[in-house]
């Protein structure tokens, strides 16, 4: 039989998504020391493809934008959009399904953000 102290509580609701073990609050909502902290950025946005641990499929990363949540998102949704392709946000990283550095760095460019070209 599990004690009730266990640290075991709902990770997961069909109402509200992931759910944070400590508040027990909406992954969005939660405002305790369990939310994983960003790195602070140096004001440089990184471009760059990865195909590790993806079966070969290229996938464009956007890093360093100091962004919050809600405004990640939106830019995450502008720039698949502008590709025509899907994507996610995970851990304040824009990922863009396919090669599409070219076209990311001149769109963040011209919203007058600093972009590089990393990796390849």
């Amino acid at each position: 039989m599990k004690s009730r102290n266990s640290g075991t509580g709902l990770v997961y609701s069909t109402d509200a998504g992931r759910m944070c073990p400590l508040c027990r609050q909406p992954v969005g909502n939660c405002r305790c020391s369990s939310v994983v902290n960003r790195a602070p950025s140096d004001g440089v946005v990184r471009v760059a493809i990865q195909t590790k641990g993806r079966a070969g499929k290229g996938v464009t990363l956007v890093q360093g934008l100091a962004l919050d949540a809600v405004a990640l998102a939106a830019m995450g949704k502008q720039l698949r959009t502008a590709c025509g392709c899907g994507g996610t946000v995970k851990d304040g990283v824009i990922e863009v399904q396919g090669d599409h550095r070219d076209r990311i760095v001149e769109m963040l460019k011209a919203q007058g953000l600093v972009v590089k070209r990393a990796g390849g």
